[in-house]
């Protein structure tokens, strides 16, 4: 049979036709392609290769791609131990694997055969993908690939679909609409991987990872220091570090086969494991001279006894079958992810010299490490890194200086590096005409050819560009190693034993450079000149120099003077901590002295986006990763007032989406250019995490800023029609902090709500007990029971005790306080016997008509009080009667007000939650009626009239028993806040083009 070479594109049912023709033939033939000779590079060229042309991939690269753009990547089985390297096919867009599929030819039966599934499995898991497929054209199995394999499954394990040859027809729509390129280019196969999902064995990769290294670091900690009674603490950190690198450093090295598969393992079954170990870690120090391997600088490792025992369990378990790890496709990004969770530990030392693993505080304090993700990453280093280059020769491109000055694992050095290195193949591919004639002379050493429309750099290309381009910094020596480490391991990408043997053999240098001078441990806000208002004593505590760290920029021999003196860097990455400065103590006094956007309570990512910017040179570019709240919080007046001397290209929020897990972190992407204002800024709100390339969501949601929007009081973050709106407001109303003569109040801060707040149970055992007690137990609200128009009374109530009430003539409160004495005993006093809630002398507020809301509220949540509760911290009130009022500020048009002034905890237009503080709330601009006006009376009239309306409907729904009858109540609710938009509306005099604008937004 010819194999069909030209790529074509096929809609849905031509796709089907052509399916039926192999199935047919398959049918017709069956017998044949069953026999065990009919053999694997048979059925994928025959029925596999045809097969997935149809569902429109570019199989066999007939569009002439350059290998970094292939829809297909092919590899060849090559078998390492009892593994192979890689899966048969890898399927691709824009570069990015989406899935495998693994091939066997028919006479495997794929259904009960257990190898193929682990194998494939295998693959998939180890590279992070959702589902893969397994085939041998009469059998087509799909797999959920974040279901952790081990060798003991059974083939059905983690197995979601089973189609056979002739169920192909019948079933084609779910094969097409998940795995065709069109169903991938449209979102389908994600939102399927997502939907089948399964949480049973469900494992991620990095997860498993982190807990395997996680688990060494324990093993090998203990061992070293129960062996090893001289190590200090330090030196116990580094030497466990070492080896844990060392050993990943040639397995991955092993199963990409540029080391010989199983040396390890090798080293393992013999006796002195260690002493063998170092032996093969002193040869890869003469084959890759690299920091990994040098022991001139190592004197700590050669010198320690480790038991066997400890080393043959971290060995062994890193082999096939017992490994579930692929590690030749395991991405450097990957294990960045693993790292970055890894280094947010330390190993201590007892007073008894034995190892024991903590979290770092600043990590405990924080909540976790939360690693970029890679979308987050290479949109940012696309915005900087790759504007910066675009049309740059290679020559012009080594004179640029790229740096990450909190580098953590690496993710976003690798991400330039990986983006530097596909320009440069692109530039050589694009510019040199190979097919025509010889590359320049001066090129020879860049690049070299495998096959046809297949290039790539030559090693020492790879070395030139990561030596001149990439530079890093961080205040953890670990975290540098570990970048050091997965800078090494990309530039290895595409390596062989013959090409590093090579230029062993050629004498050349080692295949990896060394990356001391490039990538340095050091605190990047801090300067030598952090000892001159410090006490002498202090620059001999090494606990607080190794904690401090400081580091000089301007050093010509240690730091990067030379790269300061030329203007400093040409781009700025990263994403820096997120630490409360409290943590930081000395350090502050430091900050307040030498940062211009330094603030006490601000986060300390405020004083790396300043000192980023100054170590970026004229014209050159930043982009960070930082939380949002800058851009309207108190706090980042100063830094508003900093970065809006630059041009300010990009802001892109993700308000409260989960882009590092579970943290609520409120990101927010800045891209700037190191130069005057000139364009307008692109603001993009993303409202859900759910595309396929971060670049097109921002130019289809975004839209410029208008002049003006940057304000030093807080950016205001909505466009032109919207700007114009909002201004008509404020020459129509007057601020609410004006028209309201009452002063707004914060709700009631206990000071230990344990003692004070009490479930309704305990409130009738109190005044069961002593009818007195009823005088001063309060029905008590929070945030979250305060809705709009109404109040949800939770049962909850306050012991409300305050100067002046003696507590013994309340028998059983007094009793049932005692319990917290301990706790208390600042607020006891022994003469009058009280104990006091936090000061607070305005208690009278609480007992008047009042309109209520939360601090924290993702809709409008302003509720009437009659004077029948206490509110807790987390609401503001303020006194009034007025339902004129409280129509207008549970209005849309209110709602859209606040949405883009209030500081934002999310995204303003996906609902983020706002913190509605006084400061922000009295700036709503409210439209003062003229009542001897017949018009705007009557506005008036009908406004209250439909408030009182709304909280009698309210009031029904609440006591409604019946679900009918709450689903009339509901929509009569409806209809009334309908009506009340609309009022409102008329009374600020808007516009029909106006009131859509408003509608328009959520």
């Amino acid at each position: 049979m010819m194999v069909e070479t030209k790529y074509m594109s096929y809609t849905k049912g031509q796709a089907k036709i052509k399916v039926t023709e192999l199935v047919e033939r398959f049918r017709d033939n069956i017998d044949v392609y069953k026999r065990s000779t009919y053999n694997e590079t048979q059925v994928r060229h025959e029925f596999v290769d045809p097969f997935f042309e149809v569902l429109g991939w570019d199989v066999n690269n007939a569009q002439g791609y350059a290998e970094q753009y292939k829809e297909v990547i092919h590899e060849d089985t090559i078998k390492v131990g009892h593994s192979t390297r890689a899966p048969d096919y890898s399927f691709r867009i824009g570069g990015q694997r989406k899935f495998f599929v693994e091939a066997k030819k028919p006479a495997v039966n794929i259904k009960a055969d257990v190898s193929p599934s682990y194998q494939l499995r295998r693959y998939a898991w180890s590279a992070k993908l959702p589902l893969s497929i397994l085939t041998d054209f009469e059998e087509l199995s799909v797999f959920d690939c974040r279901v952790k394999p081990k060798p003991t499954d059974k083939p059905d394990i983690a197995r979601i679909k089973y189609i056979t040859f002739d169920e192909y027809l019948d079933r084609f729509d779910e094969i097409y609409d998940v795995f065709s390129k069109e169903a991938i280019l449209k979102g389908s196969f994600d939102r399927y991987a997502e939907s089948t999902k399964g949480k049973k064995g469900t494992a991620e990769v990095d997860t498993e990872f982190l807990k395997e290294i996680e688990s060494w670091r324990e093993l090998l900690a203990k061992n070293i220091a129960l062996r090893n009674p001289d190590v200090t603490i330090y030196e116990l950190n580094y030497a466990v570090q070492k080896i844990i690198d060392r050993i990943i450093f040639l397995r991955i090295c092993e199963d990409r086969g540029i080391e010989p598969y199983g040396q390890l393992q090798t080293k393992a079954e013999s006796g002195e494991v260690y002493k063998h170990l170092l032996n093969h870690f002193k040869l890869a120090e003469s084959k890759y001279d690299s920091g990994i391997f040098d022991f001139d600088a190592d004197r700590i490792t050669p010198a320690l006894q480790i038991d066997d025992k400890v080393l043959k369990t971290i060995i062994q378990h890193l082999y096939y079958p017992e490994s579930p790890y692929e590690f030749s496709v395991l991405g450097v990004e990957i294990l960045g992810n693993v790292y970055e969770q890894f280094l947010g530990k330390v190993i201590r030392l007892t007073a008894g010299h034995q190892a024991k693993v903590e979290t770092k505080p600043e990590v405990k304090k924080a909540g976790g490490v939360y690693y970029t993700p890679q979308y987050i990453v290479e949109y940012i280093v696309k915005n900087t890194v790759g504007k910066l280059i675009e049309g740059k020769t290679p020559d012009e491109i080594a004179e640029l200086k790229i740096l990450d000055p909190a580098c953590g694992s690496g993710s976003f050095l690798i991400g330039a590096y990986t983006y530097l290195l596909t320009y440069h193949l692109d530039w050589y591919t694009r510019n040199l005409s190979f097919k025509k004639k010889a590359l320049p002379k001066k090129y020879k050493a860049a690049v070299f050819q495998v096959k046809e429309n297949e290039w790539y750099l030559t090693t020492a290309e790879k070395k030139r560009i990561l030596l001149n381009n990439i530079f890093g910094v961080d205040i953890d020596q670990q975290a540098v190693e570990v970048t050091k480490l997965s800078l090494q391991l990309k530039l290895l990408e595409h390596e062989s034993r013959e090409s590093i043997d090579q230029q062993v053999k050629l004498g050349l240098e080692g295949a990896l450079p060394n990356l001391d001078d490039t990538i340095k441990c050091g605190n990047s806000l801090i300067g030598p000149d952090f000892y001159d208002a410090q006490q002498q004593a202090t620059l001999f505590d090494e606990a607080e120099m190794r904690r401090i760290n400081v580091f000089d920029w301007n050093d010509d021999v240690k730091g990067f003077g030379r790269i300061m003196k030329r203007g400093g860097f040409d781009c700025v990455i990263g994403n820096p901590p997120y630490v409360r400065q409290e943590m930081l103590g000395v350090q502050k006094k430091y900050f307040e002295t030498h940062y211009e956007a330094f603030v006490p309570t601000a986060d300390l990512y405020v004083n790396f986006v300043e000192k980023a910017l100054t170590l970026t040179k004229p014209s050159g570019r930043f982009g960070f990763i930082v939380s949002n709240k800058w851009m309207r919080a108190r706090y980042g007046g100063k830094l508003r007032r900093l970065v809006k001397r630059f041009e300010i290209e990009k802001l892109v929020d993700f308000g409260e989406l989960n882009v590092f897990q579970k943290a609520a972190t409120f990101p927010l992407i800045v891209i700037i250019t190191k130069k005057e204002p000139g364009t307008k800024p692109w603001y993009a709100p993303i409202k859900c995490l759910d595309f396929l390339d971060l670049s097109e969501e921002v130019r289809t949601i975004g839209y410029e800023l208008e002049n003006g929007a940057l304000a030093d009081e807080g950016f205001r973050l909505i466009t032109e029609d919207a700007l114009r709106i909002f201004d008509k407001m404020k020459a129509i109303g007057v601020p609410l902090g004006e028209y309201c003569r009452n002063t707004i109040r914060r709700g009631i801060l206990t000071g230990f709500n344990k003692a004070f707040v009490i479930d309704r149970e305990t409130r009738d055992d109190l005044i069961a007990k002593d009818a007195r007690s009823a005088e001063i137990i309060k029905p008590f609200i929070i945030g979250d029971d305060v809705r709009n128009y109404q109040i949800n009374f939770r049962e909850r109530y306050l012991i409300l005790t305050k100067m002046g009430i003696p507590i013994m003539q309340y028998s059983a409160i007094f009793e049932y306080l005692k319990q917290y004495q301990k706790q208390l005993e600042k607020r006891w006093d022994k003469g009058d016997h009280w104990w006091e809630l936090r000061a607070c002398n305005y208690y009278d507020e609480f007992k008047k008509p009042k309109i209520v809301w939360p601090e924290i509220a993702k809709e409008s949540r302003f509720a009437w009080d009659d004077g029948s509760y206490y509110y807790n911290k987390t609401c503001f009130i303020l006194p009034s009667e007025e339902f004129y009022l409280l129509g207008i500020l549970n209005s849309k048009l209110i709602w859209s007000f606040l949405l883009r002034t209030c500081s934002v905890l999310g995204d303003p237009d996906k609902r983020g939650r706002l913190t509605q503080q006084a400061v922000y709330v009295t700036q709503i601009p409210i439209k003062k009626i003229d009542l001897s006006n017949p018009t705007e009376k009557a506005q008036h009239d009908k406004l209250v009239s439909l408030v009182e309306s709304m909280l009698e409907l309210k009031k029904k729904h609440h006591d409604a028993k019946m679900e009918r009858d709450k689903e009339l109540y509901e929509r009569q609710m409806k209809i009334v806040d309908a009506q009340i938009d609309r009022l409102v509306y008329a009374l600020y005099g808007l516009t029909d083009e106006e009131i859509e604008v408003v509608e328009q937004s959520p």
